[in-house]
Formats: structure tokens, C-alpha cells, sequence
């Protein structure tokens, strides 16, 4: 029996930043200063010319691209005409947790993993063969015993002189580790580990943040695009699993998840911790093309479990309408006290709709598994109809039929 590693750490917070451009200036002078991320928009006669002078960190085309500059320099370039440059979103994960994490799971089968398959004496999960779950995030502790196997790409957009690293995604902070398990975590080679919901599905793990949990916009959104891509060019089912976000708006995620969305890839993002009033609803979760789930707690109110207080809420002026539109909740799922794998071997129990998220991607790995010829579109649809089946009325806000607490529902798999 393999012997289970002790570990205690920390949660995220996510970050994302524009950037700007002027004249360059030594290694040393750059060195000694903080660098601001800049996204510049230009002719491409100009664009020639900036890159020539700055160099590039990401290229979005029409978008512009992306550079980290000194301050001086971007102030230089906001003076310049004919320019469109701005500093690149920052988003966060509220605060670590401050419970200790420990050797071997109070539980192999979590509470949110028993609600999920509405099944009390559950042993064991499964499903979710074939399906590929990208989660990007702080990076996953990859030879975790309980996900070791389902490792499939493990891959770093967070480094400045490298768009990715392959075969690196170091979980130094905890976040993305337990993200993982809720998804798709098998139990262990041992017997002893904890399940997630589709414990077959293989796992695409994107370090997207950096330790303290905070990374840029413009590496989020290639991660978002290289999913795409990956999909295509290797004719794979893929959900895209976030567990970060923002109070802003960001043009380059808005637009990669429209790009991935049009690839057939399924996205699903957390609704935030900015709960209970109403439209506290962050990005990317907000965005319409993107399932946005709320956070449940393991208590009845009204006869169903209850939308956690910190759990974001929607806009009630859509309540009752079925129809997602930007800033709507969708669906909610377990998220408050969840036990998971995490970073070195251990486990821990932390809460946010950062958990509540894996919880329905792993559900649509398991649905998108069991019919591989539906369409992203039509698991989306499923998880509604689902969610519709299985109301959610505990909680502020939350109402009979679709509110803007708990959206639809709490989709299940049965």
C-alpha cells in the first residue's frame, strides 16, 4: 500500500492585467521595476514596429497583443496617438482556508458527491470515459494517487518568456488540486483515496494562476484557445472548468470563450463569492456563453439543500424566464465544506462556488460519457433540464422554478 503524504496549505485568487508600451529600456532598469501587463492595439505598421521595440507576450490579432512594459513606458505609449493601450484585468479567489489539510480523507465519498447522485450509502463514483476536462486554474499535484491516472496534458500559461511549458503544472497553492478532485478524483491505486464525480474522465490540467492565485487575463484566455484548439485538432469531447474570476468585464476571456464555444467546448465557471444581494455575479461565470454555477451548503431549508450566503446571485429582474443571458446564475451544485484531494498528497475541506463548479463539470463528463454523440450544446441543455427536475427553494433568493439564487436547479445524475 502506497503510504499517503501529510500537507497543510493555502486557496487562491485569481488575477488578470493589461499591459503598454514605450522606449525600451536596459535588463537592469527593467529588472529594478514592477511590470505592468499591457494590451496594445494598433495598426499593423505600428504593431511591426512596437514588437520590434517590446516584444511580445501573447497575440491576439485584431485584439492586439500583449507585453509587459516598466510604468514609464506605459505612460510613453498612453501619449501616443493613433494607440489603444490599456493595462489587462486581474480577477481573485478570496481567502485561504483555515482548516489544516490532512493524510487521508474523512470521507471517500463527500457529502456534495452523495447529493449529486442523490445516493446516501454511495461506495463508489463513476463515468466519464472519453471526455477531456481542461481545469485551469493554480495547476494540479499531478501524481496525487487519486489523480494520478487520469492525467492526460499538464501544461503552465502562467511563465512571462514562454506562452506554455508542457508537461508543467505545479500546484504550490492547493486551489487546482482540489478543483481536480471534485471533477474526476478515482479513489487511489490504494482503495483509500476520495472520489470526485467522473472518476474515468482524463484531465487537461492548465496552470493558469500563479502561486498566490493570481494570474493575468491574457494567459486565462490562450488557455481558453489552446483548449479550443486541442479539441480540434484532436477530435475530443472537452469542458472547460473554471474556478476563478472577476468583477470585470474582460474583452480577451469574453472573446476566447466565445472562440471555444463555437469549437463544440462546453464551459462552466463559478458564479463567485460576492452572495447574498443581487448582481454580484462575476466573470467569466457572468457571460452567456458560459454555465455559471452557484454554491449549495449540506442543509434543508424548504425541503432542498440552500444557496450558501456567500454564493453570488444573478439578476432577478430574469427570474422565471428559462432563458441565460449575461449575469445569470444557472445552476447550482454543492460548494460549502467539500472535502478534496490537494497539493502533496493530502486532502482538504474548503468552500466557494469554486468547489461548487467540478462538481457540474464532472457531471457533464459523466453525461457527455454515457452519449458521446451529443453536442456540447445538448449536455448544456441535459444539465438544464436536469437541474429543472431537482429545485432548489432554501436559501435568499432562491424561489420556486428558475431564480436568480440557484438558477435552474441543482443538476444530479438521476
Amino acid at each position: 500500500m502506497k503510504k499517503r503524504k501529510w500537507l497543510g496549505a493555502t486557496i487562491l485568487s485569481v488575477g488578470m492585467c493589461f499591459s503598454a508600451l514605450m522606449p525600451v529600456a536596459t535588463a537592469k532598469e527593467v529588472n529594478e521595476q514592477e511590470l505592468l501587463r499591457v494590451l496594445i492595439t494598433a495598426s499593423d505598421s505600428d504593431k511591426k514596429v512596437l514588437k520590434e521595440s517590446y516584444g511580445v507576450h501573447r497575440e491576439f490579432n485584431s485584439e492586439g497583443f500583449t507585453v509587459d512594459l516598466t510604468e514609464k513606458q506605459y505612460k510613453a505609449l498612453q501619449n501616443k496617438k493613433n494607440l489603444s493601450v490599456r493595462l489587462v484585468e486581474t480577477a481573485s479567489i478570496e481567502a485561504p482556508p483555515t482548516n489544516t489539510a490532512q493524510a487521508v480523507p474523512t470521507n471517500q465519498v463527500p457529502w456534495g458527491i452523495k447529493a449529486i447522485y442523490k445516493n446516501n450509502s454511495l461506495s463508489q463514483s463513476s463515468g466519464g470515459d472519453g471526455i477531456k476536462v481542461a481545469v485551469l486554474d493554480t495547476g494540479v499535484y499531478k501524481s496525487h494517487i487519486d489523480l494520478v491516472q487520469n492525467v492526460e496534458q499538464c501544461k503552465d500559461f502562467t511563465q512571462t518568456k514562454s506562452p506554455l511549458v508542457n508537461n508543467s503544472c505545479n500546484d504550490r497553492n492547493g486551489h487546482g488540486t482540489h478543483v481536480a478532485g471534485s471533477v474526476l478524483a478515482n479513489g487511489g491505486t490504494d482503495g483509500q483515496g476520495i472520489y470526485g464525480v467522473a472518476p474515468e474522465a482524463e484531465l487537461w490540467a492548465y496552470k493558469v494562476l500563479n502561486d498566490r492565485g493570481s494570474g493575468y487575463s491574457d494567459d486565462i484566455a490562450y488557455a481558453i484557445r489552446h483548449a479550443a484548439d486541442q479539441a480540434t485538432s484532436t477530435s475530443s469531447k472537452v469542458i472547460i472548468s473554471m474556478s476563478l474570476g472577476s468583477s470585470a468585464k474582460d474583452s480577451l476571456i469574453a472573446s476566447a470563450v466565445d472562440y471555444a464555444y463555437s469549437k463544440g467546448v462546453l464551459i462552466i465557471a463559478a458564479a463567485g463569492n460576492s452572495g447574498p444581494s443581487a448582481n454580484t455575479i462575476g466573470y467569466p461565470g457572468a457571460l452567456s456563453n458560459v454555465v455559471a454555477v452557484a454554491a449549495l451548503e449540506n442543509v434543508q431549508e424548504n425541503g432542498t439543500y440552500r444557496v450558501a450566503n456567500f454564493s453570488s446571485r444573478g439578476n432577478p429582474l430574469t427570474d422565471g424566464d428559462y432563458i441565460i443571458q449575461e449575469k445569470d446564475v444557472e445552476v447550482s451544485a454543492p460548494g460549502a465544506a467539500i472535502e478534496s484531494t490537494w497539493m502533496d498528497g493530502g486532502y482538504n475541506t474548503i468552500s466557494g462556488t469554486s468547489m461548487a463548479t467540478p462538481h457540474v463539470s464532472g457531471l457533464a463528463a459523466k453525461i457527455w460519457s454515457a452519449n458521446k454523440s451529443l453536442t456540447s450544446a445538448q449536455v448544456r441543455a441535459e444539465l438544464q433540464n436536469r437541474a429543472k427536475s431537482n429545485d432548489i427553494n432554501g436559501g435568499q433568493g432562491a424561489a420556486t422554478g428558475d431564480d436568480y439564487a440557484s438558477g435552474y436547479g441543482f443538476p444530479t445524475v438521476n
